[in-house]
């Protein structure tokens, strides 16, 4: 069952709770427009439900709700930032925008980030760059709970990967994906809803594929994009190792299995070669390859063209990136955003213990 609220109402309880915990004024509503972004986007695995989960990591004194960012190396088109422990929803916007700043004066900003925490949907801090006619580029790296192809040790994160190209009249091509055939966050809805998982997303201990949605909490691993060799898992396997060294070997952060775990309860791993969660941003101005309206004319033709592609008998047309997350934003701002009655009641007890009312 499931219940719908208002992104007001979503607002107002999640700003408060950031609040609560600590954070300011600025950091709560950016915390929070952040994180409320997925949910109003569909992508609820990493929206409103994963506000117990920081508010644990704080508990746990892992996250620091008056983190100060700060650039602790630069030149005039690169930069890393120490996030001071911060939430990821504040830190990975302050990064991106360093990075459209940068952008701004010399063509391109690359920024990698580390001692952060989850920074909730990439496609959230890609998208920053678009008002700006630039490309937006988010990445980061995760607690490791993918193996490898061919081995049965969880070495990797989810690690996602965001592209969000501005058009003229069109809407934007907007890619958000994470580099595993699934994200643990959409295995943590088949398991509230004791569904069986897809072949392809997660193995046994053992290595062996399964269709249990519970295999992670059984020892087994998610997957890399494609499941198994056979349908390119190795390269899914390489667009995560690339996440993984552009997030945290380039800024200082933990990588592979070191990464540190989202939920609060799971003991942080030993010998830890960094600090924190690593990201990874990038803005690139389109008018430092050439003139924004024509690139936006052509983006338009692109888009164009593709959705007018032939397709198989009995289906839709061809779906441009970012379209139906763009459908689902206008549908659930105007009627709501559901929200599953286990997510509603961890939300509703999280609330007693700060004496606030959700809805």
């Amino acid at each position: 069952m499931q219940k719908v609220f208002s992104y007001q109402q979503l607002y107002t309880f999640t700003h408060t709770i950031f609040l609560k915990i600590g954070c300011t004024t600025i950091d709560a509503a950016t915390a929070t427009k952040a994180l409320l972004s997925a949910d109003l986007r569909g992508i609820d695995s990493h929206g409103v439900a994963r506000l117990v989960g920081y508010v644990r990591l704080w508990e746990a004194k892992r996250v620091n709700a008056n983190a100060v960012c700060k650039v602790v190396h630069e030149t005039p088109s690169t930069a890393v930032v120490d996030g001071d422990a911060g939430l990821g929803l504040v830190v990975a916007p302050f990064a991106m925008q360093v990075a459209i700043d940068k952008a701004k004066n010399v063509g391109t900003g690359w920024v990698s980030v580390k001692n952060s925490n989850h920074f909730g949907i990439a496609g959230y801090h890609a998208m920053m760059a678009l008002p700006n006619d630039m490309i937006g580029i988010a990445m980061t790296n995760a607690s490791a709970l993918v193996a490898p192809t061919f081995s049965i040790e969880k070495m990797l994160g989810t690690n996602p990967i965001a592209v969000a190209i501005p058009a003229g009249e069109q809407p934007p091509f907007v890619a958000d994906f994470a580099t595993t055939t699934a994200a643990n966050g959409k295995l943590e809805i088949l398991q509230r809803k004791n569904l069986e998982a897809p072949n392809g997303w997660v193995q046994t201990k053992e290595g062996h594929p399964t269709t249990n949605a519970n295999a992670l909490k059984e020892g087994g691993a998610l997957l890399p994009l494609g499941g198994d060799v056979e349908h390119g898992s190795h390269k899914g396997y390489s667009l995560g190792a690339i996440v993984d060294i552009f997030s945290a070997l380039l800024s200082g952060a933990n990588y592979g299995p070191w990464v540190p775990p989202f939920p609060a309860y799971i003991p942080m791993p030993e010998n830890m070669p960094g600090q924190g969660i690593g990201h990874f941003f990038g803005a690139m101005r389109i008018d430092a390859f050439r003139p924004a309206s024509e690139f936006k004319h052509h983006m338009d033709n692109w888009i164009t063209r593709f959705k007018n592609a032939r397709t198989i008998e009995g289906q839709a047309n061809v779906i441009i990136p970012g379209d139906p997350e763009r459908e689902t934003e206008i549908l659930r701002m105007k009627e709501g955003i559901p929200l599953l009655d286990q997510v509603v009641k961890e939300l509703e007890d999280l609330g007693e213990k700060f004496s606030v009312k959700i809805g």
